[in-house]
């Protein structure tokens, strides 16, 4: 069968448009796709995310998006030395990085905050 989707768009409302484009540009290193006066198109490896302001924008406790990664140690440390601050959770067990290890030793989470408190995650399964 033929698949009929196309490239999957995670939607992620921002408060600052600047201050956003600033983070997921320098910080995390996805480059802008295109920008209309409505938000900006990142590219995200296959996939795009879309960054729209809404002024008043107040981010939940959940992930919204995240990214599978080779090796979540060097991930973190890369994205650590660009200013990215991971969070640790309190009786999560998480190690001095802020990474997380499923009790069978094989699947690993990381997570962070964009600037308006948007939660990331990166993982290795």
């Amino acid at each position: 069968m033929a698949a009929i989707l196309g490239t999957p768009v995670a939607f992620i409302h921002v408060s600052d448009r600047q201050r956003a484009l600033d983070f997921y540009g320098q910080a995390l290193g996805l480059a802008v796709r295109s920008s209309d006066p409505f938000g900006d198109f990142l590219e995200a490896g296959e996939a795009l995310i879309r960054l729209t302001a809404l002024p008043d924008f107040k981010a939940g406790a959940h992930p919204v998006f995240g990214w599978n990664v080779a090796d979540i140690e060097a991930a973190v440390r890369t994205l650590a030395g660009r200013g990215v601050v991971f969070t640790i959770y309190e009786g999560f067990g998480q190690d001095a990085l802020g990474i997380w290890t499923a009790p069978d030793g094989k699947a690993k989470v990381a997570w962070f905050a964009d600037p308006d408190g948007n939660v990331l995650s990166l993982s290795q399964a």
